[in-house]
């Protein structure tokens, strides 16, 4: 069998331990069924195995590791979604894809049918070790120093059912960028590690502990600014015991690192670390180089070729359509090879569901990646697609392509980009709907040109308190309260989750779902009639402070 590009290859172990676990589980969903375990009894269990019980019926949460899938995963996913769900899925800021719509009886096939590309759904919930994200460009970027996807994987293979870390105080989220800059929010995650050049040349990690969203939102502390590759394990493993050991389970809400961190301080968690890792056996936990080599080995390396005249030919296309060319300005990144070029395929139309893709589109995504980059994609925890090699010569006819399925929205980065969790519509913890608000904020900015005029302003949705749609992180945020009954919106400014890390500000009272369109309309009329020559949103609320866009917002309450 040949090996996916960007894809690790499963192997014979990983697959019969698949089998097994599947074959427990159905046991489990059919005692559940006639009877012999309650709910309660069960919830535990169909938890380990991805399965939430949400509003309306079972949710599914399928693993994504490190975003990348291949195109015949996708394919899988869309078939999926099209036989057991109602024809989509929704990918999630974990790079994930959640089915809402999952009848209990029909869960061991689904689970069947993945193992057959090599997918599960474990570790996607619980007081586990979550799904380890990462970069969306890892691989492709000119800014790259480590390649993210090997560390993603064997923090996978070492944090999948880890024996001291099954029933962790709380869930545990690590994000890795093989860049110095920050495009998996870091700084927002239990553990975030960024690669950065060591003194000697070789790259070293960057590790930061104890950031989180959620009712506590908190900006994660460096733990370390240079731990070598071979230590890189047992520095996470020590975190996570010192964790383990000391977190707080008899307050749900108090159980994150990040309020132990709080609590001790980063310096005393460092001297705890380093005392943990004094008494390890550090050889054992030694990542070195035949080890890292033998995992990267597992990933196939496209064979990038490109025409000469590739570049000289995107640049004619661009000159030649305009709507080409916005396209290409808001949803592509340089890539490493000068022939070939990064593309963000947003899955936020104008007026759609932020994160959903019906069956057909991801049909046609898993087409469009044989075509154009070598059958690999990436999710983003933006919930967006990536094709990461595609040849500039091509690009043009990738974008008609997605043209035909609404796939080719030019609003990467932009107003119009939003991210959004699934809200009241689905969520029991939700206190609001983020769906219908984040469509018509989506109608209401649909102009391209208005978008591209605005610039960079992302928008990010909670439902509740828990912040799944990272509202503290968006340049504006909401976050859905209930009041009497009734749906209202907080709204925060200044949030951002890349280099320079901030939690948004509460600009005041929230507002009715019904105003808070309108008030946000004017917060960027207030930032387009005061900026400054190339200043963004986020410059401009920097500049002026949060006053002027206090007035604007609430001017009419």
């Amino acid at each position: 069998m040949s090996i996916p590009v960007g894809h690790y290859q499963y192997d014979r172990i990983d697959r019969d331990f698949l089998q097994a676990r599947i074959a427990e589980f159905e046991g489990q969903v059919q005692r559940r069924l006639d009877g012999t375990l309650s709910e309660d009894e069960f919830k535990p269990l169909r938890l380990m195995n991805g399965l939430y019980l949400q509003l309306h019926a079972y949710m599914l949460r399928v693993a994504i590791p490190y975003g990348i899938l291949d195109s015949r995963q996708l394919r899988k996913l869309g078939e999926i979604a099209r036989r057991y769900d109602r024809d989509y899925g929704h990918f999630t800021t974990r790079q994930n894809i959640q089915f809402n719509w999952i009848r209990l009886e029909d869960t061991p096939a689904i689970l069947r049918e993945l193992a057959e590309v090599d997918m599960h759904a474990i570790q996607t919930s619980g007081n586990c070790i979550r799904n380890v994200t990462a970069d969306e460009y890892a691989g492709a970027a000119a800014d790259e120093l480590v390649d993210p996807r090997v560390h993603a994987e064997i923090l996978r293979q070492w944090s999948t059912l880890h024996p001291e870390f099954t029933f962790l105080p709380r869930k545990f989220k690590i994000a890795i960028s093989g860049s110095p800059n920050d495009r998996v929010a870091a700084r927002f995650h239990d553990i975030g590690i960024l690669a950065r050049p060591g003194e000697d040349g070789a790259p070293v990690f960057r590790i930061f502990v104890g950031g989180g969203l959620g009712r506590t939102p908190v900006i994660g502390e460096e733990l370390f600014d240079s731990v070598r590759e071979e230590h890189l394990l047992a520095t996470l493993e020590a975190i996570l015991r010192v964790y383990n050991a000391h977190g707080r389970r008899d307050n749900i809400y108090k159980a994150r690192i990040k309020i132990l961190v709080q609590a001790i301080g980063v310096e005393a968690y460092r001297e705890a670390v380093e005392a943990e890792l004094a008494q390890m056996d550090l050889e054992r936990y030694r990542l070195t180089p035949e080890a890292v080599a033998a995992i990267r080995s597992r990933f196939a390396v496209p064979l990038l070729e490109a025409p000469a005249d590739a570049d000289a030919v995107l640049a004619q296309q661009r000159r030649e359509d305009p709507l080409f060319d916005r396209w290409v300005r808001s949803n592509t990144h340089v890539h490493r090879d000068p022939g070939h070029i990064i593309a963000t395929i947003s899955l936020k139309p104008a007026g759609g569901i932020p994160g959903d893709a019906t069956s057909a589109q991801i049909a046609r995504l898993a087409d469009l990646a044989d075509a154009y980059s070598f059958g690999e994609i990436r999710i983003t925890h933006l919930q967006n697609v990536v094709l990461g090699h595609v040849r500039k010569d091509r690009l043009r006819d990738l974008w008609l392509g997605l043209s035909e399925v609404g796939l080719a929205e030019a609003n990467i980065g932009l107003i119009g980009d939003i991210v959004a969790c699934p809200g009241l519509d689905y969520c029991a913890l939700a206190n609001a709907r983020s769906i219908p608000i984040a469509q018509k904020l989506g109608a209401r900015f649909a102009d391209t040109a208005l978008q591209a005029e605005i610039g960079a302003l992302r928008i990010n949705i909670s439902g509740c308190i828990n912040a799944c749609g990272h509202h503290h992180a968006g340049h504006i945020g909401l976050l859905g309260v209930d009041k009497r009954g009734e749906e209202f919106f907080q709204l925060t400014v200044g949030g951002r989750a890349e280099n320079g890390a901030a939690i948004g500000t509460i600009l005041g009272a929230a507002l009715p779902e019904d105003e808070t369109v309108d008030a946000i309309a004017r917060l960027v009329d207030c930032y387009l009639g005061r900026r400054e020559s190339g200043e963004t949103f986020l410059d401009t609320l920097t500049r002026l402070g949060h006053e002027p866009f206090r007035e604007a917002a609430y001017e009419t309450v």
